[in-house]
């Protein structure tokens, strides 16, 4: 068994230059650490680069680390030359088992058996790519929400040869850079976020295809309703507020029996060309000729905001890892 409890955490190398992977690479240079981006794709660092200084305002806002620079990155086309002195491997490459496994392959050969190798898969299973991997022992599951360099969360997933230390070390990393790791401890396609995820747009699409409601109103019964509440606690927790004084308990009691009466009638579309055109002109009539790029400067905007004033509502105790803390594996 390999202990990380002397390897500091200075350099990561972020595989993968896209959308997630230049995300990563602005939230570990916003805290002060150096990265490393390697993709492969011709005008892969120039687009990193746009990405990158446009998380940089976001950054600005939520707070930089001392030392922090959106310059702090050199840029490689060859992976395995990225990960040279790197303490710690954030891969974001595409979905795909066979695109993975050869990468992880080449790179777990040639890292240092301690030097955590996080996979920013969304739904792949850890144990399955391990099989490729010099000292699988130290590969995990690392998958942030988009965008990476605003959402806090963090699903954490050790496989079937995960050790031990590297899922703590993993969850200690991600929060001293101020993420919310959480443990997913049994593997399952999706982890577990993407999941609840799936369930609600499962019958989002189920009610729209039933005629029920339009695709902006499915939108605005969660979006003006319980998605506010979400913002600040999840399900749960949000019944047990629900059942008043006497909480979960009275929640269970009095008003479950009659929201698990209606598990029985929810939906299990099947999504044909034509439901889809359906959801895809719901789409064009409720975003009313705003582009994605409007849509996302938007959201990010929101988020912000929403994360500011949560920080008033509920700060962090003073007894655990801030912003500003130097990161580390220990």
């Amino acid at each position: 068994m390999v202990d990380t409890s002397e390897r500091t955490i200075r350099r990561v190398a972020c595989i993968g230059g896209g959308t997630i992977g230049a995300s990563w690479a602005a939230c570990f240079m916003a805290r002060g650490l150096d990265v490393t981006i390697a993709d492969p794709a011709p005008g892969a660092a120039d687009a990193a680069r746009r990405i990158i200084d446009g998380a940089w305002v976001a950054l600005e806002r939520l707070g930089l680390a001392p030392g922090a620079s959106p310059d702090r990155w050199r840029f490689y086309s060859d992976p395995v030359a990225a990960t040279d002195g790197v303490d710690f491997v954030q891969e974001s490459a595409p979905e795909r088992y066979e695109i993975k496994l050869d990468l992880l392959r080449r790179l777990s050969a040639a890292l240092e058996r301690d030097v955590i190798i996080a996979s920013s898969s969304s739904g792949l299973l850890i144990s399955r790519l391990q099989e490729a991997c010099n000292y699988p022992e130290r590969c995990v599951i690392g998958h942030p929400f988009n965008p990476p360099h605003i959402v806090p969360l963090v699903e954490v997933v050790g496989g079937l040869k995960s050790a031990r230390w590297a899922v703590d070390a993993a969850m200690n990393f991600y929060r001293a850079i101020g993420k919310h790791p959480i443990e997913i401890r049994k593997e399952v396609p999706g982890h577990l976020a993407n999941r609840l995820q799936a369930a609600l747009w499962r019958e989002a699409i189920h009610l729209v295809a039933e005629g029920v409601a339009t695709v902006a109103d499915v939108d605005a019964a969660i979006s003006e309703g319980p998605g506010l509440r979400w913002a600040l606690m999840g399900p749960h927790l949000t019944f047990h507020l629900a059942g008043g004084t006497g909480g979960m308990a009275h929640y269970m009691e009095h008003l479950a029996p009659a929201m698990t009466g209606w598990w029985p009638h929810l939906g299990s579309p099947t999504l044909t060309p034509e439901l889809q055109r359906r959801i895809i002109d719901g789409l064009t009539e409720e975003t009313r000729g705003r582009s994605v790029e409007e849509l996302a400067r938007r959201r990010d905007e929101f988020l912000i905001r929403v994360l500011e004033a949560r920080r008033q509502v509920d700060p962090p105790p003073v007894d655990e890892p801030g912003p500003s803390d130097v990161p580390s594996a220990d």
